[in-house]
């Protein structure tokens, strides 16, 4: 089955670049772009796309209020982020949101490919080197916090935090921690619970503005 994509960027360079990348893979078809969020939503509702990769910032509307209209309109697409190294604060407001992960736009074929698969299959995919800077500037003046949301989790869930951070699944946790499969996915039902949340890329942006993961 060919997977339909959309792009949302507001350079071209971006988008056209992209769509070279995304059509040597021939399980991928861009079938459409859109140079704002305006445009993004009226091109999901004509051409109902199976995936969004999506800027963050364009004009008429960046890609946070683009991902609350299609949630308004009860649209639930996976989105990929589309960033720079500079976007921090909005990187953590997109994957609590929902977004699947997020990409820098330099990032190499094979990962742009790994990262649409793992979110088609509900999965989340995040690039370690964008993870750990995010990281880094989310801990600072928030230790009190941090100590508290620590106590609340147990040293397996902890464990178990820190790898899907680092886009690992729960069959791979399983192995690593010499664990069932099963079980990893109670202690991420426990990890939703406690911090309030209800997806991985939630649970990584939530745990992220508390200071919690320290990679």
């Amino acid at each position: 089955m060919t997977v339909r994509i959309l792009i949302v960027d507001d350079h071209l360079v971006v988008r056209e670049g992209l769509k070279l990348i995304l059509e040597t893979n021939q399980r991928y078809a861009v079938i459409a772009e859109a140079s704002n969020g305006m445009e993004a939503v009226r091109q999901v509702d004509a051409f109902k796309p199976d995936i969004i990769l999506l800027d963050l910032n364009m004009p008429e509307m960046g890609g946070l209020d683009t991902m609350i209209a299609l949630k308004a309109k009860g649209l639930d697409i996976p989105v990929i982020i589309l960033t720079t190294y500079n976007e921090d604060e909005m990187m953590i407001r997109g994957l609590a949101l929902g977004a699947k992960g997020y990409l820098l736009k330099d990032t190499g074929r094979e990962m742009i490919f790994r990262s649409i698969d793992a979110a088609l299959r509900g999965e989340t995919l995040l690039l370690p080197e964008i993870t750990e800077k995010v990281f880094a500037n989310k801990t600072s003046g928030r230790a009190k916090e941090s100590s508290s949301a620590k106590t609340s989790l147990t040293d397996k869930e902890m464990i178990v935090l820190q790898a899907i951070a680092r886009g690992s699944r729960s069959k791979e946790i399983g192995i690593d921690m010499g664990i069932a499969e099963r079980t990893v996915k109670t202690h991420l039902t426990s990890i939703y619970n406690k911090l309030g949340v209800d997806s991985r890329p939630q649970a990584v942006a939530v745990a992220a503005v508390r200071g919690i993961l320290h990679l």
